[in-house]
């Protein structure tokens, strides 16, 4: 395994266990066991290490979406993926993507599978999405009412 790879992996870990704000350069090489500036050696930045994160959501939630094979089934999938990786979701999909530093066809593999469950309507895809990413936002920030029944409202959407 590569340098990289653990400092993602650790990057990750750190990010679910105590949340976005604990995710700094010091609390990661303190995570790793080394000190703040050896981690430079290896990524750049905060910034870079949040890419690297993002790429890692998007390629599994790519995976998550490919295993199903009908849009009620790829939602479904899409929250419980998303409510057991809450802050690595947020991470990956509420700030803006650093497409110039992602690996080249990331983004696309993970778009795939919902693209071709709709027949490659990209504009259908984009607005599927964002219900998708509304839905599970509010249920994350618990702005559903107590009685709201969710699992109505996704399938509701998804029809």
């Amino acid at each position: 395994m590569s340098r990289r790879e653990e400092i993602t992996i650790a990057a990750r870990a750190l990010l679910e266990e105590q949340g976005e704000d604990a995710l700094t350069m010091r609390n990661l090489a303190d995570r790793l066991g080394i000190k703040a500036p050896s981690l430079y050696k290896h990524v750049s930045s905060r910034q870079e290490i949040e890419t690297l994160l993002a790429a890692e959501a998007l390629t599994e939630m790519g995976e998550v979406l490919g295993a199903e094979n009908e849009l009620e089934s790829m939602g479904r999938a899409y929250r419980s993926w998303a409510l057991a990786n809450p802050a690595l979701y947020r991470v990956a999909t509420t700030r803006p993507l650093d497409r110039e530093n992602l690996v080249e066809g990331t983004e696309d593999s993970a778009a795939a599978p919902l693209l071709e469950a709709v027949g490659g309507d990209r504009d259908r895809a984009r607005a599927l999405w964002a219900l998708a990413h509304g839905l599970t936002l509010l249920e994350l920030d618990g702005r559903f009412p107590p009685d709201a029944d969710i699992d109505a409202a996704w399938r509701a959407g998804l029809s």
